[in-house]
């Protein structure tokens, strides 16, 4: 099997078959990100592709999920998509799913059809990384689309049968845009309604533009107390009419907190503010990724 540079996958997905389907990021603009900028993104072809599936059942007895990397395989066309989920099926006949990154705006470039031909043919969940659903936020990470195109998306990929998972990002809007961000982030979960929604905490690392802001002070981190009060905002308007599973245990969170919205928005709420109250934080140290 064939893989080129680091790889990266959701947390969800550290069991999954990984087999690179595009190499790097067609965006790979977003100023946060460092993840593929040592990449120049390219769409690998699909018999190559194939060829590790085809390697993996040699060398595998049992595959339940595959995630097909690397940073938005969604952008692939649709057709070399559905080839590529119904190989995985034909061959691994016991995978629960098949599973890939996605921008937004992979997302409404494919059609309703489109969409839900992969879900038949076995594409469970599209991870995408909506960051933020402030306007201005969203314009200053370079994120390429606006909130309201973000709940389209998701809203389009869940209606036909795929669950969307969405990740937001606390204090990526800083200490002056914290509490439109925290506000945006509950609309796009209330109004799309994913499967899923997450929350990392904002790190930064050389190679990303906001780290070069952060250096020369243009850019501020906001303290664990700052955060907790920021989720707590979003914890408060976040109120879908169907279930989504919450999670905010990543490594880089300040306080782990599981539950789905919106049944457990008061405990969770709860939980953030005992939290708040004893300055129940994780170390820095143990959030270096």
């Amino acid at each position: 099997m064939v893989y080129e540079g680091n790889i990266y996958r959701p947390p969800s997905e550290a069991h999954s078959l990984i087999v690179q389907a595009t190499i790097g990021c067609a965006h790979n603009s977003c100023a946060f990100c460092s993840m593929y900028k040592d990449k120049q993104f390219r769409a690998r072809p699909t018999d190559e592709v194939i060829a590790d599936l085809r390697e993996a059942r040699s060398l595998y007895s049992r595959i339940n999920r595959v995630f097909l990397a690397d940073g938005d395989a969604l952008v692939l066309p649709a057709d070399s998509l559905l080839a590529l989920c119904t190989e995985i099926r034909a061959l691994f006949p016991e995978c629960e799913r098949a599973s890939l990154y996605g921008t937004p705006q992979d997302a409404l470039r494919k059609t309703p059809e489109e969409l839900r031909a992969l879900a038949e043919a076995g594409l469970g969940i599209v991870y995408i990384g909506a960051e933020s659903g402030d306007d201005t936020v969203l314009s200053r990470i370079n994120k390429g689309v606006t909130a309201k195109e973000i709940i389209q998306a998701i809203q389009k990929i869940e209606n036909a049968g795929i669950a969307a998972s969405v990740t937001f990002i606390s204090g990526l809007g800083g200490p002056e845009r914290s509490e439109e961000h925290a506000a945006g982030c509950a609309r796009v979960i209330s109004e799309a309604e994913p499967a899923y929604a997450s929350l990392l905490t904002l790190l930064l690392e050389p190679g990303a533009p906001m780290y070069e802001e952060l250096r020369r002070g243009n850019f501020e981190f906001m303290t664990p107390e700052q955060i907790a009060g920021e989720t707590l905002l979003l914890l408060d308007r976040a109120r879908p009419r169907k279930d989504c599973v919450f999670r905010s245990n990543h490594a880089s969170n300040y306080v782990s907190l599981r539950g789905t919205l919106p049944h457990d928005n008061d405990r969770l709420i709860e939980t953030l503010k005992t939290a708040l109250a004893k300055g129940a934080f994780k170390n820095d140290h143990f959030r270096l990724l």
